[in-house]
């Protein structure tokens, strides 16, 4: 917890001069008391525990004081809230390698399952789109909230070959961020990406991915803290190496300028084999290393799925996530209710126990 106004915090000092106040006006009354001959004659009339009762309306009302002061410096506390109206993309691998069958019936078929539930239990307030990758990348789905859409994409994925992570990554950023205006024809198809450089190459007229075409949009362009974008997210998906295509680490480098996150899932695994595919058989493994790095550059969170059922509770756990959002909020408005509930309820025990 922290607070707005801090310098108001010195009004608690009110709290422990009340006490002495009290105190002291406890023992002048002692002083003029009227002396009986033996107490046997009034305890029975004050009744068990009278000597506590009395002091627990004035220790209430001291409590909603408290609460009053703290609520005057306006605190704020890290609290779990419904997300705001939010877009997720989820981008998905749809290479050949998930034709493995180390998760039965297969990963692609294990995957459909596992992202088909998630959307159906995703809250009304949160739109998706659907981006599939092999060789190339292509949005599948665009943004919307009507699951039926959603499903029919999930369910209409074709297996190609190749696995271009990092392109799959760009076009749902794309998708996400349609205000950013990636030049998606000359970055995926007349760009190189080299380390740490996302400018093309060869002497094309692609851009790189921090250049904007709009005058006046250069203060738009400047990096945000990573993690800051609050008004969506990207899942992305994959089972495989990148065979072609941008490195998907650089291209995280440019969503975390951008504060999206980028939750990934690596799965399948590590020995996951497709025998007698066109002839040949081969291992298809998982890039762990760079779905990490992935989300370790946004801000974001890996998860690992060797079977359907550690999938199935990632995407729930991100259901989790996406519906609830931890934000500093503040909570004046909290404690000054709990102040008035608590100088009600000193005033009715005070009526209670001594309206005589």
């Amino acid at each position: 917890m922290h607070f707005i106004w801090p310098e108001l915090l010195w009004l608690l000092l009110l709290i422990p001069l009340l006490v002495v106040g009290y105190i002291r006006a406890l023992r002048r009354k002692r002083t003029a008391v009227v002396r009986y001959s033996s107490l046997n004659l009034i305890r029975p009339a004050l009744g068990p525990g009278h000597r506590i009762r009395r002091h627990i309306p004035p220790a209430l009302l001291l409590c909603a004081l408290t609460m009053v002061l703290l609520g005057t410096a306006r605190p704020s506390a890290r609290i779990s809230l419904p997300a705001d109206y939010l877009t997720l993309v989820m981008a998905m691998d749809v290479s050949r390698s998930m034709l493995a069958e180390d998760v039965p019936p297969s990963r692609i078929v294990a995957a459909q399952q596992a992202a088909k539930s998630f959307l159906q239990e995703l809250p009304g307030h949160v739109r998706v789109a659907v981006v599939s990758f092999a060789s190339n990348a292509q949005l599948v789905q665009g943004v919307t909230d009507q699951k039926d859409a959603l499903l029919a994409a999930i369910d209409g994925f074709q297996l190609q070959r190749g696995t271009a992570t990092g392109s799959g990554l760009l076009v749902a950023l794309n998708t996400l961020l349609p205000e950013s205006a990636i030049d998606l024809e000359s970055v995926l198809y007349g760009a190189e990406f080299k380390s740490g450089s996302l400018v093309a190459q060869g002497g094309l007229a692609g851009r790189s991915l921090d250049q904007r075409p709009a005058p006046g949009a250069a203060e738009a362009a400047k990096p945000v803290p990573v993690g800051s974008y609050t008004a969506g997210a990207v899942i992305l998906l994959s089972d495989g190496r990148r065979t072609t295509g941008p490195d998907p680490v650089e291209v995280a480098k440019w969503a975390a300028s951008k504060g999206v996150r980028v939750y990934t899932v690596a799965f399948g695994t590590p020995n996951g084999f497709i025998p007698g595919l066109e002839g040949f058989s081969f291992y298809a493994r998982v890039d762990e290393e760079a779905l990490q790095k992935v989300a370790e550059t946004t801000g974001a969170e890996f998860f690992r799925a060797t079977n359907a059922s550690d999938l199935a509770n990632i995407y729930q756990h991100l259901s989790t996530k996406f519906t609830l959002e931890r934000r500093d909020t503040e909570i004046t408005a909290l404690l000054a209710a709990l102040a008035g509930v608590l100088a009600l309820l000193a005033m009715g025990l005070s009526m209670r126990w001594f309206r005589h």
